[in-house]
């Protein structure tokens, strides 16, 4: 794999097996030797398969997996250091409902030993931003589902941390506030030029907000594909409706049935 500075991710051949529940039966591979790299403030999106080894990927990428064989490395440092420098926002909002919405925001740091006047100072900026302003004292159950969210990853973002990790941030959201939430984190992505890797179902969410997407083969999972979005920034809706932006998501939904067409035999397969 490449040394390039400019890379924040690096996956070198990622295997990984998972004994069965129970004694005996055989150990079910979910990695057959993922790799591939993600360069410094690029919007990277990882599909598959449900049940390819997507999340077991970024469980290796912050720190709470370790792969059969192969390596992980963010910021090209040592694969034992990875967890320390991502910040992985999962499905799930997990707001504490008895905290403010700021008091949630800042846990992170307050985890890292950051002062709490420092930790709120610190998040309390990033509210306007995140659409969040007059809000820093509410609780989260006063808040809608996409605010939930905003809020959850401005608690990722703060704490500083690159590569962020976003396992599906808006997979249990309604289909018009996901749409919102596509568009916001496009222009708040743009603003701040992180660098993403992110999980998705959605292939037209995939090919909206991304640089590149990854396509995952039924397990053990490899990197099938490799797509370039080459689509022009900052991406209105409208695009969506347009041959070009049709074209890319036809081509991933071909690829994605194909593999999900696998994973299904194979479940079918007798001792699978």
């Amino acid at each position: 794999m490449t040394d390039d500075a400019d890379v924040r991710i690096v996956a070198d051949e990622l295997t990984k097996s998972f004994a069965p529940a129970g004694r005996g039966g055989t150990a079910l591979a979910v990695l057959g030797g993922v790799s591939f790299t993600v360069r410094a403030g690029e919007f990277v999106t990882v599909i598959g398969p449900s049940g390819c080894g997507k999340s077991t990927v970024f469980n290796m990428l912050a720190g709470l997996e370790s792969p059969d064989s192969g390596s992980v490395r963010c910021h090209a440092d040592d694969a034992a250091d990875t967890g320390a420098h991502c910040a992985y926002m999962p499905q799930k909002d997990l707001l504490f409902p008895w905290r403010s919405v700021l008091d949630n925001t800042v846990l992170g740091l307050q985890v890292q030993g950051v002062p709490k006047a420092e930790a709120r100072r610190r998040a309390r900026a990033l509210f306007p931003a995140f659409g969040l302003a007059g809000f820093e004292d509410a609780r989260p159950a006063q808040l809608s589902g996409g605010m939930r969210q905003r809020a959850a990853l401005l608690r990722t973002v703060v704490q500083e941390r690159e590569p962020l990790l976003l396992d599906e941030p808006f997979g249990a959201l309604d289909s018009l506030t996901r749409t919102e939430m596509q568009s916001w984190l496009q222009e708040v992505w743009q603003r701040y030029r992180w660098t993403v890797l992110m999980i998705t179902h959605d292939i037209r969410e995939a090919v909206y907000l991304s640089d590149r997407v990854l396509v995952l083969s039924a397990r053990p999972a490899t990197v099938r594909h490799e797509l370039h979005v080459d689509l022009p920034r900052p991406r209105d809706l409208s695009l969506i409706t347009t041959p070009e932006f049709a074209a890319l998501e036809a081509e991933l939904l071909e690829i994605l049935h194909e593999e999900s067409r696998r994973a299904l035999a194979q479940q079918r397969m007798p001792g699978s």
